[in-house]
């Protein structure tokens, strides 16, 4: 009689693990979501179909793009946070995460304790142009001539709290100049009033403003990095006329919090293979981006210090959301 009790048990026990089996196999099955602050066509939206790309392979799994724009990112960041921690669900995010904490009163999520930070993607640096007829042909010559004419002069800004805007809110803080802001709903139109002299500068992503400054429509004076670019030969660093100037886009990976260590593991190593693909590397050259890989230990440190960073200046430059 033993033997049926036996078998009932075994039966009854392989019904369990059936059933308990069937939700991870589901879950290992099911496309990854990279979620997008940022509409189709951007530098956002490129790193986040390249990663969707070239982490499909090395995950063996569906990676899908969904973007949701609006309010600098908030909307795909709050999505994200209020999701799953299954690492089915994941944000691409740019430079305005760092921003929006100081940017906007009432956030519907906490930038550090909502989020598991799995890798840094890239870096953008941008570039100071001004237009052609601009009385200044280098860094000292336009800090002079700003400085001997304050409010005189304008710059151009496509998106308040973008990483362009703030990058030139750090410029006049550190360099005590007095420039007015222009704002503009993109960066289109406010380089179509820079190259049409109806503002006198902005800073802009090499991408768009390379040709221009090859043509001799616009002049660059500087770029951001703390190296010069390879594009811009003959362009210094702007920290090498204001010491401690540096200013870059980013693009982070990041999940919800609490993500299980095993699959923050094995989402961080596929992040960084990813960008070690040459394709995908030329990609992000096309657009001036610089690919970095980095550990979750790093980025969460980056994140941290960079929402302090720009605590500072936004408080500095009274800046508020459009």
């Amino acid at each position: 009689m033993a033997f049926p009790v036996l078998r009932l048990a075994a039966c009854a026990l392989l019904a369990v693990l059936s059933t308990s089996a069937t939700p991870a196999s589901a879950q290992d099955s099911a496309p990854i979501k990279l979620i997008v602050g940022a509409p189709p066509g951007g530098t956002t939206d490129m790193v986040a179909r390249g990663m969707a790309q070239y982490m499909a392979p090395i995950l063996h799994r569906t990676l899908i793009v969904e973007n949701r724009p609006g309010a600098g990112g908030n909307i795909a960041a709050d999505y994200v946070a209020k999701s799953k921690a299954d690492g089915n669900t994941l944000l691409v995010t740019f430079t305005s995460f760092s921003v929006n904490p100081s940017l906007y009163k009432n956030l519907p999520f906490d930038p550090i304790k909502d989020f598991t930070p799995i890798s840094m993607l890239a870096t953008v640096p941008s570039v100071l142009v001004v237009r052609k007829d601009f009385p200044a042909r280098n860094m000292s010559e336009f800090i002079a001539q700003v400085k001997a004419h304050p409010g005189k002069y304008t710059a151009g800004i496509g998106a308040i709290g973008s990483s362009l805007h703030m990058a030139g809110e750090r410029m006049k803080m550190m360099a005590g100049l007095d420039i007015r802001n222009i704002p503009y709903k993109g960066t289109n139109p406010a380089l179509t009033d820079l190259l049409g002299g109806q503002v006198d500068m902005m800073f802009a992503s090499s991408v768009n403003v390379l040709q221009h400054v090859k043509s001799g429509s616009l002049r660059a004076l500087g770029v951001t990095s703390p190296q010069p670019l390879p594009e811009f030969p003959g362009v210094p660093p702007i920290g090498k006329t204001i010491p401690g100037f540096e200013s870059s886009a980013w693009f982070g990976l990041l999940g919800p919090a609490k993500l299980p260590p095993a699959t923050l593991a094995t989402l961080t190593r596929a992040a960084r293979e990813a960008l070690q693909n040459p394709a995908f590397r030329k990609m992000l050259e096309r657009e001036a981006a610089i690919p970095v890989g980095g550990s979750a230990a790093d980025l969460a440190a980056f994140i941290r210090k960079d929402i302090a960073r720009y605590a500072e200046l936004v408080k500095y430059t009274g800046a508020k959301p459009e």
